[in-house]
């Protein structure tokens, strides 16, 4: 069975919700992982941060390396590619999982929210990718993974919140042009977006508290699906938009997706951009999200 012990994960948004998730399922494996995230400081509404992220993973059998980094400032970019390479001799794996969110209008979206989201989810995923492909050449069985939707281009997921669904989609467009552009390095790069709800701090602060996370899954389903998808051949799976659930049905057999569920005893709510084309796996059941704006 393939593992990725020994590869060097790059992680971004890595001290919390997905990305720590991530993090966490690579680490039983024995891999490497630069935690590249803000937050260095405990904050009042966000739990964790690079450092207790690191012992997370090293508890779980990785090797962490926790580096405070904001994905907009390039020089810090380019110092956290370089720390990496210096403690783990390289990197094999890209996960561009940072992302900023604000479900408001075109007259309610400050500029600078504007800014900030194309600033990290569009330009911070073009960055991280740019400053990585040097390693990622080198690299055996390279992956970039971003976090982001299937590219539907339908007016029901522009309409309510264009700013932010333009900076989000700007991260699925770097996969379809980067999927060929790095072909001919045997590079993979592919996108994983959640068929649900994921129970996460951006989920419960911004979209519906815990009314909404008690309708989510937890992290860890996008975590084994992002995990099956990594140990896959970079030369062969490539250029892909995968659903969480479709995914771990159709490469990994799983049947039964309950011991996912945050509360079993409330429907499941779909995530944001799920094309009306992907059907769940059989005895799955999801509720529409009801947009806002």
């Amino acid at each position: 069975m393939a593992t990725l012990n020994g590869k060097t994960l790059f992680i971004t948004g890595a001290s919390r919700g997905i990305g720590l998730a991530i993090a966490n399922k690579a680490a039983q494996d024995g891999a490497n992982i630069a935690v590249i995230a803000k937050t260095a400081e405990p904050h009042p509404k966000l739990d964790g941060t690079i450092f207790t992220a690191a012992e997370e993973i090293e508890a779980a059998g990785g090797k962490a390396l926790p580096i405070a980094c904001d994905i907009r400032d390039e020089q810090q970019v380019r110092s956290a590619v370089a720390k990496t390479t210096k403690t783990f001799g390289g990197i094999d794996i890209v996960i561009n999982n940072a992302s900023a969110i604000s479900l408001t209008s075109t007259e309610e979206t400050k500029m600078a929210r504007f800014d900030l989201m194309h600033q990290i989810n569009t330009r911070g995923t073009f960055l991280v990718t740019k400053a990585c492909l040097p390693h990622l050449k080198k690299s055996e069985n390279p992956h970039v993974l971003m976090m982001s939707p299937p590219l539907d281009l339908r007016v029901k997921w522009f309409a309510p919140h264009v700013a932010y669904s333009i900076a989000k989609y700007g991260m699925s467009l770097c996969v379809l042009g980067m999927a060929k552009e790095f072909e001919p390095f045997g590079i993979a790069v592919n996108a994983l977006w959640p068929r649900t709800a994921i129970a996460t701090a951006a989920v419960k602060n911004v979209l519906g508290g815990d009314d909404l996370i008690a309708k989510s899954r937890t992290p860890e389903i996008v975590a084994d699906a992002a995990h099956l998808l990594l140990n896959q051949p970079s030369s062969e799976f490539t250029g892909q938009f995968a659903i969480d659930d479709s995914l771990l049905s159709e490469l990994g057999g799983v049947t039964n997706f309950e011991s996912y569920r945050v509360d079993p005893s409330q429907p499941l709510v779909a995530d944001f951009f799920v094309p009306d084309s992907s059907k769940p796996p059989d005895g799955v059941k999801v509720e529409p999200m009801k947009l806002t704006g």
